[in-house]
């Protein structure tokens, strides 16, 4: 998602590349060895649902439907039998295909089962592969998933009304409908809400756990998905502040407590030490959509401060801090240790998806810019003391110059110096240099 503003031809290869590592059924590998394709096919509740979700994100920027068209086979192996959550096989590349558009709805037809609280069933992981015990018997559900699953539901249904395929968008408005129910009568834990339900029914990320009594995505995709309550949302952030945000040391916390002496047994997550990896540190890609959320709440203040605070150049700005990190300053790592003696030392750099998160929480949740089907928006989420701020956007052949003042007497958009109306700034591929001001009252 990262590159669809400067090569979106790489984003659309990646999604007809993803859709060709996914079976007949609707799931998919979870990871693949190339050139040979060999791989696991799992029982994970979530990367299936990454191909629609990042279909959607492609054609909302660039406006090219015609990858719904794209035609790409299936890959085949025998599914997976009960008891046996994955399985290691070299697929054979199916006879049947099918275009991207169909691979899609494949991929959320197959995700709309939920268990006895309404709420999407886990599988042997979601988001977070260390829950591997969580759902692994069929019945563990998962709240993120709720929230994720009705972003990716919202944003297809238009595609699916493009087709004429009305039944389809009729059933996912009413599943989200239906999500947003179960998570908020069966989620909301007074505080925060819940991670999830372990298949016994016991409670993931309540205050009534020993450990795990609050998890950050459950909490930071409530407002990223725009489908929680907004009063509610607000509360889970400031648990989230207070319970997972450690100015002192700098990270910002998966969930606490970490998992080590307790009863429960989430899945291979527990294997890690306290504060590490997953299991209790700041897991970098978790910790951005944080941020994220504080910047859907319009808190430039605290979305910013959080960014510096992710910022790995800052972790090596002293000597003592970059002893204390142990890893490269220019290169995002995908954990940062949460307890002692090793508080504040990175792990796993160079490996990680947060470095195109962070690419695009700096771009869009903060500096506000965005491109919608040749529109340009700009709508900054920066804290009072940026006077300004300069995007350079080159499309095509067609460069523009975005200028963005702040604690100014009016707001105002021009475009090559003539007053916009509204925030929405449309542009075609005419080869020439533009100069966009944009003006921020206080």
């Amino acid at each position: 998602m990262a590159m669809v503003y400067s090569h979106p031809e790489i984003t659309r290869n990646q999604i007809k590349l993803a859709a060709s590592r996914q079976f007949p059924e609707g799931d998919v590998q979870h990871w693949w060895h190339p050139p040979t394709g060999r791989g696991v096919r799992t029982r994970f509740s979530d990367d299936l649902l990454w191909l629609p979700f990042v279909v959607n994100y492609y054609i909302e920027v660039t406006g090219d439907k015609s990858i719904l068209d794209e035609v790409v086979p299936f890959i085949e192996t025998p599914v997976l039998s009960e008891g046996h959550d994955e399985t290691y096989t070299h697929p054979e590349i199916s006879k049947e295909e099918a275009t991207i558009f169909d691979h899609c709805f494949r991929t959320l037809d197959r995700s709309l089962k939920v268990g006895e609280h309404g709420l999407p069933l886990m599988g042997s992981g979601d988001w977070n592969d260390g829950m591997s015990r969580v759902g692994n018997q069929g019945k563990g559900e998962s709240v993120w998933l709720a929230w994720f699953l009705m972003k990716t539901l919202r944003g297809f249904i238009p595609h699916c009304l493009d087709r004429n395929d009305q039944s389809r968008a009729e059933t996912y408005s009413k599943h989200i409908d239906s999500l947003k129910n179960a998570v908020e009568t069966k989620a909301w834990d007074g505080e925060w809400y819940l991670r999830a339900y372990f298949d016994n029914g016991d409670k993931l990320g309540s205050q009534e756990n020993e450990e795990c009594k609050i998890d950050a995505i459950a909490q930071s995709w409530s407002l990223i998905s725009g489908e929680g309550d907004l009063n509610r949302s607000k509360i889970a952030l400031k648990s989230v502040d207070k319970y997972l945000v450690n100015r002192e040391d700098q990270i910002i916390k998966l969930f606490t407590p970490p998992f080590d002496k307790s009863e429960a047994d989430p899945g291979y997550i527990k294997g890690y030490l306290p504060g590490v990896r997953e299991n209790g540190g700041q897991y970098t890609h978790a910790a951005i959509w944080t941020m994220m959320a504080y910047a859907a709440l319009k808190d430039g203040q605290t979305a910013t401060e959080l960014f510096s605070l992710i910022n790995p150049i800052n972790r090596s700005s002293t000597r003592t801090g970059s002893q204390k990190y142990k890893v490269e300053p220019y290169v995002i790592s995908a954990d940062i240790y949460g307890v002692a003696p090793h508080v504040g030392r990175g792990g796993w750099s160079w490996y990680t998806g947060s470095a195109s998160w962070m690419y695009r929480s700096a771009l869009e949740s903060i500096l506000g810019f965005k491109v919608k089907s040749q529109v340009i928006t700009i709508h900054p989420c920066i804290p009072k003391e940026w006077d300004r701020f300069q995007i350079t956007y080159k499309t095509g052949k067609t460069e523009f110059e975005i200028i963005v003042l702040n604690n100014q007497e009016e707001s105002s958009i021009q475009l090559d110096g003539e007053k916009s109306q509204g925030h929405e700034i449309p542009f075609k591929d005419d080869g020439g240099k533009h100069v966009i001001i944009v003006k921020m009252s206080t």
